[in-house]
């Protein structure tokens, strides 16, 4: 059995990023009191295994090991030691067991991050998808059982998160192919749009990656229009409220991504943006 010290080793993965980081709203007010407790364990748990899977000191197999081992915290097969990580991991299996949200929640999550840690290439859209599946998709499902929704608001969700994923991969292509040596942007639709992974390190986008990008884009405005029916299936009203705002919020950074060059400078929202959210999520409310 490998020794627990050596598979947790340091103590010094963060990436510094927070709540505040993020595009849309974790665990915000629209949110049940009682709930969101729950949501930021999911949440943290989400940060840590993100954060080792983008950690620039670690090696691929140590990376692997550490989210195996956080995967055997959540599933109660290894005591946790006292440390953020590893506790972040205990936390959120308290949190499984007295609410009931599935366990796959969380550890489909994994499934996203070993492949970032190996350094998987992403050859086509359906590669994309395919990762959008684990490392986004069951964010939207956790929070779904949570709520208590019903199955058939998983397609809508899905669609979202999938959205959502894809735009914040737009937003951040440049950085993540210079500080991770990771590429989301499909192989194939490069290739056909003469663009190469030097294009996405230049000051402005070429003509043939703004191609890749608006292509990205049509599949996103596919996914936001089959996201845009979510809010009518919740059945909470708060949880309702707040997927309308988020629906709203991803249809805008589209058209922002539409318009501006994400590696000019990073395309993100603004006021304007979040008063068109709040009147969406105004408008579920009834």
């Amino acid at each position: 059995m490998t020794d627990t010290a050596s598979v947790w080793g340091r103590d010094d993965v963060s990436s510094g990023k927070g709540a505040s980081d993020e595009n849309f709203p974790v665990g915000s007010l629209l949110l049940s009191k009682a709930l969101r407790p729950h949501v930021h364990a999911y949440y943290d748990y989400a940060r840590v295994i993100d954060d080792i899977a983008d950690c620039e000191t670690l090696s691929a197999d140590e990376k692997i090991a550490r989210l195996d081992a956080m995967e055997d915290v959540l599933l109660g097969k290894r005591d946790p030691i006292p440390r953020a990580d590893a506790m972040s991991a205990a936390k959120l299996r308290a949190s499984f067991l007295k609410t009931g949200v599935p366990f796959e929640t969380a550890t489909d999550l994994l499934i996203a991050f070993r492949d970032d840690s190996r350094g998987t290439p992403c050859t086509s859209w359906d590669d994309l998808l395919h990762y959008c599946r684990y490392s986004a998709n069951p964010v939207g499902r956790f929070l779904l059982h949570l709520h208590g929704e019903v199955p058939h608001t998983f397609a809508a969700a899905d669609a979202l998160c999938t959205s959502l994923q894809i735009l914040n991969h737009l937003q951040d292509c440049q950085g993540d192919l210079q500080r991770l040596h990771r590429c989301y942007m499909p192989t194939d639709l490069m290739a056909q749009a003469g663009a190469t992974q030097d294009d996405l390190l230049a000051g402005r986008a070429t003509p043939n990656l703004r191609r890749v990008f608006n292509t990205l884009l049509d599949g996103v405005d596919a996914l936001n229009r089959e996201a845009s029916a979510l809010p009518g299936l919740v059945r909470d009203r708060r949880f309702r409220m707040e997927c309308a705002a988020i629906v709203s919020l991803a249809h805008r950074l589209t058209q922002r991504l539409r318009r501006e060059d994400p590696l000019a400078g990073r395309v993100a929202l603004k006021r304007t943006d979040i008063m068109y959210a709040a009147g969406a999520a105004l408008r579920a409310w009834s």
